[in-house]
């Protein structure tokens, strides 16, 4: 196996699947940092807006601008830290666990479909496998 070859693979396929997706009309649903962070909060559980950009490799100006989004719509909410009061602590609200627990977002709907129609029970099942692998890839860089 040509690791080289594996990576370039790999890169091509999520680089077109990223674009493919960031273009989807999906009018009201969450933007792509939006669903990251909402979903990272909630595998990782309270953390700050800092950690959380850290997490998700990007800048705390930026992590701002998603948070502030997400606690608008009232999907996060900000709590002080016990251990440091000049701090704030993001959890996920019920209505953001509601949100990620039916997986109401367009995009998500939409590849669900393309699965559905284009792809075989074994190329399914192949994914199915691949899915928590390819989000260790993406936690590992």
């Amino acid at each position: 196996m040509d690791l080289d070859d594996l990576a370039a693979s790999l890169y091509d396929g999520l680089s077109l699947l990223s674009r493919r997706l960031r273009l989807l009309p999906a009018p009201g649903e969450l933007s792509l940092p939006e669903r990251a962070a909402l979903s990272r909060l909630n595998r990782t559980g309270p953390t700050t807006a800092a950690e959380l950009a850290r997490a998700e490799q990007i800048t705390a100006q930026a992590m701002g601008t998603t948070v502030n989004s997400l606690e608008d719509r009232g999907l996060v909410e900000r709590h002080p830290d016990p251990n440091d009061g000049r701090r704030a602590v993001l959890t996920v609200s019920a209505a953001g666990q509601e949100m990620l627990r039916h997986k109401r977002n367009a995009r998500t709907a939409q590849l669900a479909q393309v699965l559905d129609e284009q792809f075989t029970s074994a190329e399914l099942k192949a994914l199915t496998a691949a899915a928590p692998l390819l989000e260790r890839l993406g936690s590992g860089l």
